[in-house]
């Protein structure tokens, strides 16, 4: 792409520029965007009149307009395999009230009544118990390996299972357990796919994990993949639809664990910081509190819950109070988070390294930001992760020092080497 803003433009090719493009959220000047725009055939006149990237050929479009049957979420499932692990574009493709009005439909619709299903060699309950059994170890994987190593594998995953529910016969209960397999997969496959930054593929698996879960039934499974579409939204910026997702979780998760409860409402408490939601924001992290504190020692959780532990919980809270300000708060949120946080949670640790790091900057502490900087650097090596590396290059660009200073040299040097 560079190469050719380069000839359009008659000035140097700028690989950093492109990277920013792509992962930044930043618009190119418009000689950049008329070069690239002639090279795709893409009229000049179709680039002034819509905003970057609106104007950028569609590839595959992500479909939504799937029935919330289960002959629907099946031509989903199939659409999804067909498209997502080759969609590597670095852009969310489906709209913040696109997304929102896909979250209405969820909530509004009933779910459909599963029938036994005779087409194909028979499933039993054990074929799904040992299905379901494997799901601790994918979820443990794309943690640890990050997202771009292990989406290929979920997919596979996910491929297997539509296959059974396209091509076997089992019973109604039977149905239900391997559609919320599906979501699950989706949910873990759209996360490892929003890791390694490729949004619109996060969008498809996502949109489809939450038609699987309304054929299985399960809206607290539907709610937690609302709650991921919330995150994405807020990584991109897209406040109102974060909340509003957020918001629609809250509201049709069902009866859920007080530990799922305090999840969602900690999505939610999220959402309303960034909307500048001040008092709204105290509220839900209050009831977030009470619904944490009730989970404790508690039975029966769901298995997608299982990372949400206390240093998880400070963690979150942290990200509340940077969103409003609190910086001293927040620092010491994220001081708890990472003492209580296992060593083995490299990926977050590195997160919330690198969220501490910026408060310590925000403080006036440079040389503890830094310092705390170049220590996710080696975390990021540990357990690769497209978001934690953008994270990590955003606080960089605000540190004070000058690039000749050896630790500024040593930083740079060590970003430069980092690759999700």
């Amino acid at each position: 792409m560079v190469d050719i803003v380069a000839r359009g433009t008659n000035g140097s090719a700028r690989r950093d520029k492109a990277w920013r493009w792509e992962n930044w959220g930043v618009e190119p000047d418009l000689p950049s965007q008329l070069a690239i725009a002639e090279e795709l055939g893409v009229p000049e006149d179709q680039v002034r009149s819509q905003r970057w990237p609106a104007w950028l050929p569609d590839g595959d479009p992500i479909r939504t307009g799937f029935s919330w049957t289960a002959p629907g979420t099946l031509q989903a499932l199939n659409d999804t395999l067909e498209h997502a692990i080759l969609d590597r574009r670095a852009f969310m493709k489906l709209s913040g009230p696109t997304l929102v009005g896909l979250a209405e439909e969820w909530l509004a619709v009933e779910p459909p009544a599963l029938t036994e299903v005779l087409s194909g060699g028979r499933v039993g309950d054990h074929l799904v118990a040992r299905m379901e059994d494997g799901l601790p170890r994918l979820r443990e994987l794309e943690a640890a390996c990050g997202g771009e190593r292990a989406r290929k594998l979920l997919d596979a995953e996910l491929g297997i299972v539509t296959r059974i529910l396209d091509r076997s016969s089992y019973s109604a209960a039977s149905g239900r357990r391997l559609y919320r397999l599906a979501a699950e997969l989706g949910r873990i496959a759209g996360f490892a796919s929003f890791d390694a930054g490729l949004h619109s593929a996060a969008q498809r698996y996502w949109t489809t994990g939450l038609r699987a879960a309304h054929c299985a039934d399960d809206p607290a499974v539907a709610a937690n993949i609302l709650k991921s579409m919330s995150l994405q939204c807020y990584d991109h910026g897209m406040f109102r639809a974060s909340l509003d997702l957020a918001r629609t979780a809250v509201d049709g998760a069902g009866p859920v664990t007080a530990r799922a409860q305090a999840m969602l409402l900690l999505r939610q408490a999220r959402a309303e910081a960034a909307c500048g939601n001040r008092a709204a924001c105290d509220h839900v992290l209050a009831a977030a509190e009470r619904a944490y504190a009730r989970s404790a020692g508690s039975d029966g959780e769901p298995g997608w819950t299982a990372y949400f532990d206390e240093a998880e919980f400070h963690a979150q809270v942290g990200t509340c109070h940077i969103d409003l300000g609190r910086q001293a708060d927040a620092g010491r949120s994220f001081a708890g988070a990472l003492a209580l946080m296992p060593e083995a949670k490299a990926r977050d640790r590195a997160t919330y390294v690198i969220r501490l790091s910026s408060t310590q900057l925000a403080l006036g502490e440079a040389e503890h930001a830094i310092s705390l900087l170049l220590s996710a650097v080696e975390l990021i090596h540990e357990a690769p992760s497209q978001r934690n590396i953008v994270r990590a290059k955003a606080v960089r660009d605000r540190l004070p020092f000058e690039r000749s200073d050896p630790r500024a040299v040593q930083l740079d040097t060590g970003l430069a080497t980092l690759v999700a």
